[in-house]
């Protein structure tokens, strides 16, 4: 896997984020982007000193904001001794060399960002050979990038053609190493795929979510594991899988990666193998963070991804609300032209409107508290029964073992 974290380790690195307001992305909507975005870097390990933002039709083909706001940028970072800009979205090898000829700092997007935050993750050689794909297939268009020493030798003849050949040497280079590690997971997930036919005909359960909501708390509430859980973004690469058994009924239970706003597809994709899993499933667990002011968001954001890539579009859903403990009610003004948000509807009232939106597939749970977690049980024991006794039907066994010995099986 590619070592070279573009977060250094140790001390946390003092950052500015950078984001812009467009026709289709309000300053609301920018701001909401860029608190995600405050949230990984701290993730990643760097500590985000100031935020800006400018108001755009589009992004500027060379420097990604107007001339005016990157010298604006370039003071403050001169002046605070500021050692990393992060772009909210992703960045052409042509606008990094011209930020970072201006800034003279280290320059990254969110997706580098995240892939920076998925190589510290990563713990098993099937997550990292995961990330390294998902690494090279990024760094494959931006290979110019790698380049930009050659400008130092000003006027030296014949260079330019060098150079390209090497760029187009590193592009047969990466381009050997994507095919490899494709074919690597390929080979491994024929392994998973046996394993997976070795578990029987057990009812499968997935968790899925967008990230940080609170899947691995409470696989590990279900399960009576130890899955690693933290208040970070994408604590979870590998997909877990554990045996549960509810009232003497058993299922087995999955862990998944967490998705994200603004999450190329090439990056999921990448992870084939984690949301196999999920394409297997018969029930999916969606995990939603009910104290996040977007939780509606980022459900669209999950379902989308999930459809897109999984195509789960026509599997069983329950739809789990959990940290109800963290979860802030505005009492509504009393003026009655209050916009009607999550900020001001009382928890009652969303369980009312979700329940019936979800035909009462959906519970609302604290993992942490271990609020609820009975009532959720009991839905999963329902759902998961139907499908067991569908598989493993007693009734069917009872007449086939009167077949065998020439009893009559009608009455």
């Amino acid at each position: 896997m590619i070592e070279d974290h573009l977060i250094t380790e140790g001390a946390n690195e003092k950052a500015v984020l950078v984001g812009i307001i467009t026709p289709t992305q309000g300053e609301s909507k920018a701001n909401e982007y860029l608190d995600e975005l405050a949230f990984l870097a701290d993730t990643a390990g760097a500590d985000t000193v100031k935020k800006f933002l400018q108001r755009m039709d589009s992004p500027n083909s060379a420097t990604f904001v107007g001339k005016g706001k990157l010298e604006e940028i370039k003071q403050y970072v001169e002046e605070n001794e500021v050692g990393l800009v992060i772009f909210d979205d992703d960045l052409t090898s042509k606008q990094v060399a011209n930020i970072e000829k201006e800034l003279k700092v280290k320059i990254l997007d969110r997706t580098s960002l995240i892939l920076d935050i998925f190589a510290k993750r990563a713990k098993t050689a099937n997550a990292k050979m995961q990330v390294e794909l998902a690494q090279y297939q990024y760094l494959l268009p931006r290979l110019t990038r790698m380049w930009t020493h050659l400008e130092r030798q000003r006027g030296g003849i014949g260079m330019r053609g060098p150079g390209e050949t090497q760029i187009e040497t590193d592009r047969r280079i990466i381009l050997d190493k994507i095919s490899l590690l494709k074919e690597r997971l390929r080979s491994l997930d024929k392994q998973k795929t046996i394993q997976r036919k070795n578990r029987g005909k057990l009812t499968r359960i997935a968790l899925v979510g967008y990230t940080n909501v609170g899947k691995s708390t409470l696989m590990n509430l279900l399960s009576k594991s130890d899955v690693f859980a933290e208040n970070k973004l994408f604590a979870t690469l590998d997909t877990t899988c554990r045996k549960v058994i509810i009232d003497n009924l058993p299922f087995l239970l999955s862990d998944t990666v967490g998705f994200i706003r603004k999450l190329p597809t090439h990056l999921v994709e990448s992870f084939k193998t984690t949301l196999d899993e999920v394409r297997d499933a018969d029930i999916l667990v969606h995990v939603v963070d009910i104290s996040h002011p977007q939780f509606e968001e980022q459900i669209e954001v999950v379902n989308k991804t999930l459809n897109e890539v999984c195509e789960a579009a026509n599997k069983e859903m329950i739809l789990v609300f959990n940290k109800i403990d963290a979860f802030t009610y505005v009492p509504k003004d009393a003026d009655d032209l209050t916009p009607r948000t999550r900020r001001n509807i009382p928890l009652e009232e969303l369980k009312e409107s979700w329940m019936a939106k979800m035909n009462d597939n959906c519970v609302f749970i604290s993992a942490k508290q271990r609020t609820n977690i009975d009532e959720l049980k009991h839905m999963l024991y329902e759902k998961a029964k139907i499908i067991h006794t569908q598989r493993f039907p007693y009734n069917d066994f009872l007449f086939q073992k009167y077949d065998d010995l020439g009893e009559e099986t009608e009455g």
